[in-house]
């Protein structure tokens, strides 16, 4: 099968790769650069387990051809934390219980993120239509609410507590 360059910006590091024509950017991601934040769930963008950021904007990975990201930027939730300190998001889900398998925690972060960028300081009706793509078998949802709600923005577009 023939192989196609790519490039793109993963978590902040260029990465010029060769990838067949099908691979989706889950594969590409999880595969090829061994970051397994990213989960594989149906394979039909209907969980959001596989979300990840591509410019800013929460996609889901596995209804992506790796090749369309030719030159995006790309964050997966290993990219999330900086300087080995929780992203305020992550330290959210923690202290709020929002976390019970994990599963499905690093495509509800990321499409939270999203959401907080677009709308710093959203209403629950507004956090649950963000995250309706995105499925979680275990909590009953307003944990994760919860920890949405419990984060506000902070000078220079990250994130804090109130």
């Amino acid at each position: 099968m023939k192989k196609y360059k790519l490039c793109l910006t993963v978590n902040g590091i260029d990465y010029m790769l060769e990838v067949n024509a099908g691979e989706t950017l889950q594969d590409v991601i999880r595969d090829h650069l061994n970051l397994t934040g990213t989960k594989t769930g149906c394979d039909s963008g209907a969980c959001g387990a596989c979300t990840v950021l591509m410019d800013g904007m929460a996609i889901k990975s596995c209804l992506v051809l790796a090749l369309q990201a030719e030159g995006r930027k790309i964050l997966t939730i290993e990219g999330l934390a900086q300087d080995g300190a929780l992203h305020p998001l992550q330290e959210a889900f923690v202290e709020n219980w929002a976390i019970q398998c994990g599963y499905c925690t690093p495509g509800m972060i990321l499409t939270s993120k999203a959401l907080l960028d677009e709308n710093p300081n959203p209403s629950g009706d507004d956090i649950r239509m963000y995250l309706s793509g995105n499925f979680c078998r275990c909590t009953g949802y307003q944990k994760i609410i919860d920890a949405v709600s419990s984060v506000r923005p902070l000078q220079g577009g990250r994130h804090g507590k109130k």
